[in-house]
């Protein structure tokens, strides 16, 4: 297994990580926490010009053909900066449910507007009796003599009110009114019928409960050929779960050369804080979770086309692990600094937020410690 970056990847972690660096200031997190978008238009089109919407887009359709491990690299870099933009729900989740389950024509109708900036996407699956469980779907698709009319209700609905489509999840209701098969249909953001209620998430950026009262669409809205959109929805997941372990490591990267730094110049009782053994200590613990945070996000990564048993245990064994290593790290963070880690002057809070909804989204540790047991063939308590 080769770890080292190309020349390719090398260029784009260095580039991205020197406009975050310059462009996503505390001043900027500021403004577009403010911002009813949650982000900045501005900047989203930037994402466009530097090619980064367009990374994991396959060429055919207007894109650069990147994988996993490139995706990775920027959600590092993101995580660093505490990005809103909506990437992981337009191009990591949105683009790439249309590039598993679309058809050539409906590739071709949204994968170039996506890579140039000009349509953003998100997936409306969550439900609140689903706990996490990704076949349990309530929502209904009946057929009608235009098309479809769904019903039902989503929750945690990344950057929903923002987006230009959403992609919405449903049992598609056969002959005799039972639900069969899950199916995936593309509803525009004004359609009639459609109820959004936006809030602000933990750590920066917007989300939405939807509910869909007997919401008309036309025969085309429904993704692909009607066949089982499951094992893609898994798979459009489970490589969203390994580019959410990468931006959490960027963040406790973050997290770890703030505190260091600190304690070098904190002083107490004549001495800096970082001459302390016990502190040393600590640190050290910190720097190891972060360690193991970033080979388990690589190894998610690298398994993201692997089949599916593989590739899921991977992403389940990541989030697990991350999550834990997370919440110790932002924890030690938050201590270290002492009381001044949970004041808005600093920083620290707005990071140890965006780890702690690291945790629930997809599914906390303990969901994945017991989905990664189930998927060895062992039961987990």
């Amino acid at each position: 297994m080769d770890l080292t970056l190309s020349d390719e990847q090398r260029l784009l972690r260095e580039s991205a990580d020197r406009f975050v660096a310059e462009t996503f200031t505390p001043d900027h997190r500021k403004k577009a926490a403010n911002d009813p978008l949650g982000y900045s238009p501005a900047i989203w089109k930037q994402f466009a010009e530097l090619g980064w919407l367009a990374l994991p887009i396959s060429e055919a359709h207007g894109g650069l053909g990147g994988g996993a491990i490139e995706v990775g690299l920027l959600m590092e870099a993101f995580g660093r900066g505490l990005v809103s933009e909506p990437f992981l729900s337009t191009v990591v989740i949105g683009a790439a449910l249309v590039a598993e389950c679309g058809t050539e024509t409906q590739k071709q109708a949204i994968l170039p507007d996506v890579a140039e900036g000009k349509l953003t996407l998100t997936f409306a699956h969550s439900e609140r009796a689903a706990r996490f469980d990704l076949a349990h779907v309530d929502t209904t698709a009946s057929k009608t003599a235009d098309g479809w009319r769904l019903n039902g209700s989503k929750i945690a609905v990344l950057d929903g009110a923002s987006a230009d489509q959403i992609i919405v999840s449903a049992r598609i209701a056969n002959a005799n009114g039972a639900s069969g098969k899950l199916g995936l249909f593309l509803v525009p953001a004004k359609t009639p019928g459609l109820t959004l209620r936006d809030y602000a998430r933990l750590g920066g950026g917007r989300g939405c409960n939807l509910d869909l009262r007997d919401v008309q669409l036309p025969a085309d809205a429904l993704l692909g050929d009607g066949s089982d959109a499951l094992p893609a929805i898994e798979t459009v997941v489970d490589r969203a779960m390994a580019a959410l372990g990468a931006e959490a490591v960027g963040i406790m990267q973050t997290l770890l050369d703030t505190t260091l730094e600190y304690t070098k110049i904190r002083k107490q009782f004549g001495r800096p804080l970082s001459a302390n053994q016990v502190i040393r200590h600590r640190l050290a613990d910190v720097a190891m979770q972060v360690d193991e945070a970033r080979s388990m996000a690589l190894r998610a990564a690298l398994m993201a086309n692997a089949e599916p048993v593989a590739r899921s245990r991977a992403a389940s064994g990541a989030k697990a692990k991350i999550g834990k290593c997370a919440r110790f790290v932002a924890e030690q963070a938050v201590q270290l600094h002492g009381a001044m880690g949970v004041t808005e002057e600093l920083d620290i809070g707005a990071y140890f937020k965006r780890l702690l909804a690291f945790d629930t989204l997809f599914g906390n540790s303990a969901h994945h410690y017991r989905r990664h047991a189930a998927l060895s063939g062992r039961a987990h308590a």
